[in-house]
């Protein structure tokens, strides 16, 4: 069975982590929290029913190339997920990868939007059996 996607993130390319920070705290009056890693650090917005806004300094940031729609796979398969939708034509613009905190791998709708599955390091990454 191929997994499915349970939660969604908006991932944001930005041009200055400090002042995207300001604008959501302090302007829109989210919940804004720092996460450390591969980056100097990246920012995550919790919002409700496990949906997200994260934030990740870019020296790319151009209309067009921002925001990515992330699907997170909790309970893993994301090598299972992509290959099936290879299989299936679907193009995959970047295999699965490391990404900050787990895996990733961006691939195409039919009209050329880019959409992400993400999964945690610490779920497998094949569940089928």
């Amino acid at each position: 069975m191929i997994p499915k996607p349970q939660e969604i993130a908006v991932v944001f390319n930005v041009a200055d982590i400090e002042r995207t920070e300001r604008f959501y705290r302090d302007t829109l009056g989210l919940d804004v929290s720092r996460q450390e890693g591969a980056e100097p650090f990246w920012l995550i917005a919790d919002l409700t029913a496990g949906s997200q806004l994260i934030f990740f300094q870019s020296d790319d940031v151009r209309p067009g190339n921002t925001p990515i729609v992330v699907f997170d796979l909790k309970a893993g398969g994301i090598d299972d997920l992509i290959t099936a939708l290879a299989e299936q034509g679907v193009t995959i613009v970047t295999p699965v990868s490391e990404a900050p905190g787990g895996w990733s791998a961006d691939f195409l709708d039919p009209d050329g939007n880019a959409l992400a599955f993400w999964q945690r390091a610490e779920v497998p990454r094949t569940v089928k059996k």
